[in-house]
């Protein structure tokens, strides 16, 4: 495996700055992605259709800003490092959508989004300090891409299931567990070109990551065609760097110098975040039953 390299020197420091603007992107792309889909009185999925619509384009953009930015973190800092920042996009989701409606944020809104906030910034101050950067084995980029064969064909069955019995939060946790996926490929990918062993199994690597994007942005439209904006990006902001970290630490073995307590306050922050992040996805429906019914419905 080589030596790893612990988190912060100099320069390591900046993935996180980049990877909360990239959260930004994230949670302002996935609304207007989210406005694009509902934006006539027929709700729609449709590519072709998606690219005439102005408001889909630019959340499209919004997004592919998200992911350049979520790039460049990894560059610098572990993938258990990065990926829990994107939760951040959901409470920007959540103040973004209550200026919107001219309202603050309730008690149980408030209190959710600090518990998110909390859990996120005790997660990565954790990982931080105990997380390393690995060199990377034809071994781990195999298993990486077994595994994701399963997930996308687990991913597919959801879709073809959708076409019966359609599901936004099934759908979005399929996306999730994919979107996982690519952030633990570009990691292990971009690791491979800096150790300047980019062999043929890097490119099966960059195939596979394209499959991943594709089947889950599939499925993220289907997600927003049936549910609210906040379940999406809830159900991305949990599902994914659940995803992402397990990788990164039963695969990639980025915390295998990390102390007994270091998974201790894992477990305990992710906790945390994960039940702020699912409070304040539930508060966010209350707010808007009647949008969140018509999607369900027409879903």
């Amino acid at each position: 495996m080589g030596h790893a390299a612990k988190v912060f020197s100099s320069t390591h420091w900046l993935g996180i700055p980049i990877a909360l603007l990239g959260a930004v992107f994230l949670a302002l792309g996935t609304i207007y992605q989210g406005r694009g889909v509902g934006a006539h009185a027929t709700r729609e999925t449709s590519l072709r259709a998606l690219v005439r619509r102005p408001v889909w384009l630019a959340g499209s953009a919004m997004l592919g800003a998200a992911v350049l930015l979520q790039l460049a973190a990894l560059r610098f800092s572990p993938l258990m490092v990065v990926q829990p920042i994107g939760a951040a996009a959901l409470v920007v989701t959540a103040l973004v959508n209550a200026r919107a409606a001219s309202r603050a944020p309730g008690r149980r809104q408030t209190a959710a989004i600090l518990l998110s906030v909390v859990g996120i910034a005790a997660f990565v101050a954790v990982a931080a300090v105990s997380a390393q950067d690995v060199e990377i084995s034809d071994t781990h980029l195999r298993t990486i891409l077994i595994l994701l064969a399963v997930a996308v064909a687990a991913a597919l069955a959801v879709g073809a299931r959708n076409r019966t019995h359609p599901s936004a939060t099934l759908s979005t946790a399929a996306a999730g567990v994919l979107y996982g996926f690519v952030a633990t490929l570009v990691k292990a990918v971009m690791g491979r070109l800096v150790q300047g062993d980019f062999a043929w199994l890097s490119l099966v690597g960059v195939a596979g990551l394209g499959v991943a994007v594709v089947v889950g942005a599939r499925l993220v439209q289907k997600a927003h065609a049936g549910g609210s904006d906040e379940l999406v990006v809830a159900g991305l902001t949990v599902v994914d760097p659940m995803t992402a970290v397990s990788l990164g630490i039963v695969v990639l073995g980025e915390a295998d110098a990390a102390p007994p307590a270091s998974f201790a306050g894992f477990l305990a922050a992710g906790a945390a975040a994960v039940v702020g992040v699912w409070l304040l996805a539930k508060s966010q429906e209350h707010h808007q039953p009647a949008a969140t019914g018509s999607r369900t419905r027409e879903g």
